[in-house]
């Protein structure tokens, strides 16, 4: 899947992958200018287009791509044009729809470009919260022409969270998981309370499209044991 896929630059070289390298690959390519998909169908190319907004979700069946590819398109999810828009909630929608689109095992690379630190964290933040194996790459940093890139892993497979394997012999890349240190971060304080480890295992069923009960303030409470 090509997030952001604009005129299709990204599917091209998709397509044009050799069988000796794994190619050619089936891609589909989702965006939100109506104007650049038009673009791409012009060209030809050689994927299925779909217009829509990754903010709002990403609508395909659970386990549907192997891998997803993005380019300067996440970091648009950060904006908020009206008190009505969320960031928040829109990273959570998008990386929460890629999440369960794509087969346990199954990796994204996202390249972008947020405006500052904030900004990155959020991002990176909203990728782990929704289940991800997470880790900011960054090629040539320190220099004018830095790029960073967000390698997400599904889970399962033999990545298992773990995206340093992805650019190993890399020269030139800073590596910084953000997986291991959010889930051992509770650990060094208080245990985690009932409440939220049920509202965790709920998110986890609606990700795979199972309906839950929605929380309240009586969630995860405990009841007072009463004998007859």
């Amino acid at each position: 899947m090509d997030i952001g896929c604009g005129s299709g630059l990204s599917g091209e070289i998709l397509s044009s992958v050799s069988p000796v390298d794994g190619g050619p690959h089936i891609w589909v390519g989702m965006d939100i200018s109506a104007s650049m998909l038009d673009i791409a169908l012009q060209k030809d190319v050689e994927g299925d287009l779909l217009l829509g907004d990754i903010g709002q979700g990403i609508p395909f069946r659970a386990g549907s791509f192997d891998a997803a590819v993005s380019i300067s398109a996440i970091q648009w999810l950060c904006n908020a044009e009206s008190s009505e828009v969320n960031p928040q909630g829109r990273l959570s929608r998008f990386f929460n729809g890629l999440y369960a689109s794509l087969r346990r095992g199954g990796r994204a690379v996202c390249q972008f470009y947020p405006k500052n630190d904030a900004q990155r964290s959020l991002i990176s933040s909203a990728a782990i919260k929704a289940g991800f194996g997470a880790g900011i790459l960054e090629d040539g940093p320190g220099t004018k022409n830095s790029k960073l890139y967000l390698v997400l892993t599904a889970g399962g497979g033999e990545a298992q969270g773990d995206i340093t394997g992805v650019v190993k012999n890399m020269s030139d890349v800073e590596i910084q998981e953000g997986r291991r240190n959010f889930r051992t971060a509770g650990k060094k304080g208080h245990r985690r309370s009932n409440k939220s480890e049920i509202i965790r295992k709920k998110e986890q069923m609606e990700r795979q499209g199972k309906v839950t009960k929605a929380s309240s303030k009586y969630t995860g409470r405990s009841r007072r044991r009463t004998v007859f």
